[in-house]
Order: structure tokens, then C-alpha cells, then sequence
């Protein structure tokens, strides 16, 4: 019941969609109208500006962080046997609330800065690693999109390391799964942005990422996309 109490609260929390309020707010429009279509920190930097991208960001990973770090702190109270369980449980839970959000029919983001909040909590070791690269490809490419993939995978690689020899122990086995699972989640939702790196025509964030007054004229709204493509969104 702990676990399952866990999984409900992570994935509501994970679920709350700030970057669309924050559009709802300050654009008076849903912010999928405008730019990339998506409601993550990127395409609200490039719409709204920077600033309020980075306000997203840091919301989007505490929605991560939190839960997680709340079910750490109740296990070690009352469940030691449980806390990685039950905080990877959560986490994961989560990540995937802001991926298939119910308050947006599951139309949700990839889930980048939330699992960022998340492995703060869980293994926070690798994330200088994960950084590194996200910096390094992000400031050569400026395509956030592949940034963000290989710093998953580089904090997945990272974290199985620093995990060796207790790969599958009772007490592991669960932060195992998590660092192979969410890297490989974290990808399959960039499909469409490899797609587009593919056909080169994936936008490097320099071109579209402008700051704009958030009471005056913004992009012309984009094509609405369909129902098929709605799980892609950022």
C-alpha cells in the first residue's frame, strides 16, 4: 500500500503541467498554440522568454524532486526495507504523470526536468556527469532535444557503474531498473525530434529561443498537431 500510495501522489504531482499555465497565464492561449507546440521549459523560453522558461524548469524538476524525496524520508521512518523501492517507485510515477498528464488527456512533455528533480533524490552522483554532457552537446549542437537524450544516457551508464556488483540485490534492484528504464522512456518520447535530426531539420535552440514581452505579439499559433502525435510533446 506504501508503494501504491507512492506511485498516485508522484504521478498527480508529476502531472501538474506548469508550463501550460504558466502559458494560460501570461499568453492568455495554450502555449501548444505557439512555437514547437510543447508545454516544457524550452518551448516556453522561446515563446515567453528565458526567464519564464527557466521558472518552468525549476518547477518541473521539484514536482520530481519532492515526491521522491518526501517517500525517502517516510520510508527511513517507517519502512527502511522499502526506501529505494519505494522512492524509485515514485519517481518513476512522476516522470511518467508529466509525460501522460490527466490533466491534459495525457498529452504531456518528455520529461527531461522532471526526472533531473528525480535523480537529485535517487542518485545524485552521476548527475555532474549527465550535466557535463548536456552542457558540452547543447553549447556545440544547440539541439536541446539530443542534449537531453545523451545526458539520460550518460547518467543511466554512470549510475549502473557506480551500482556494480549489487546490480540485482534485494535492496537495488529497483534503482537498477530505474537507470536503464528512464534513459531508454526519456528517448522513446524524443522519437520525433531524432526524426527531425534525421531529415536535418530539427531547429537548433539559438534560432527560435528569443525572449519576448509576455503582454505583447508572439509567434503565429502552429498547426494543432493531431491526436497521433500528441504523446510527443515536450
Amino acid at each position: 500500500m506504501s508503494v501504491v500510495f507512492g506511485c498516485l501522489v508522484g504521478f498527480l504531482i508529476g502531472g501538474i503541467p506548469f508550463g501550460y499555465l504558466l502559458g494560460r497565464s501570461l499568453l492568455k492561449d495554450d502555449i501548444r498554440n505557439h512555437g514547437s507546440g510543447n508545454i516544457g521549459a524550452t518551448n516556453v523560453a522561446r515563446v515567453i522568454g528565458w526567464k519564464w522558461g527557466a521558472v518552468v524548469l525549476v518547477l518541473d524538476a521539484l514536482k520530481g524532486m519532492l515526491p521522491t524525496w518526501a517517500a525517502v524520508a517516510w520510508a527511513q521512518q517507517n519502512q527502511p526495507q522499502l526506501q529505494y523501492h519505494l522512492a524509485v517507485a515514485t519517481g518513476i510515477s512522476a516522470i511518467v504523470g508529466h509525460m501522460y498528464p490527466v490533466y491534459l488527456r495525457l498529452r504531456g512533455g518528455k520529461g527531461v526536468a522532471t526526472a533531473l528533480g528525480v535523480v537529485l533524490v535517487l542518485g545524485p552522483q552521476a548527475v555532474l556527469a549527465a550535466f557535463v554532457v548536456f552542457a558540452t552537446i547543447a553549447f556545440t549542437t544547440r539541439l536541446i532535444g539530443l542534449a537531453s537524450m545523451l545526458a539520460a544516457l550518460t547518467y543511466g551508464g554512470c549510475q549502473l557503474y557506480l551500482l556494480r556488483g549489487v546490480w540485482l540485490t534485494s535492496d537495488k534492484w529497483s534503482l537498477t531498473l530505474f537507470s536503464v528504464a528512464i534513459p531508454l522512456l526519456i528517448i522513446w518520447r524524443h522519437r520525433s525530434n531524432i526524426m527531425r535530426m534525421i531529415k536535418g531539420t530539427e531547429p537548433p535552440i539559438s534560432e527560435s529561443a528569443r525572449p519576448q514581452d509576455a503582454t505583447g505579439d508572439h509567434e503565429q499559433p502552429t498547426a494543432q498537431p493531431s491526436d497521433s502525435d500528441s504523446d510527443t510533446r515536450s
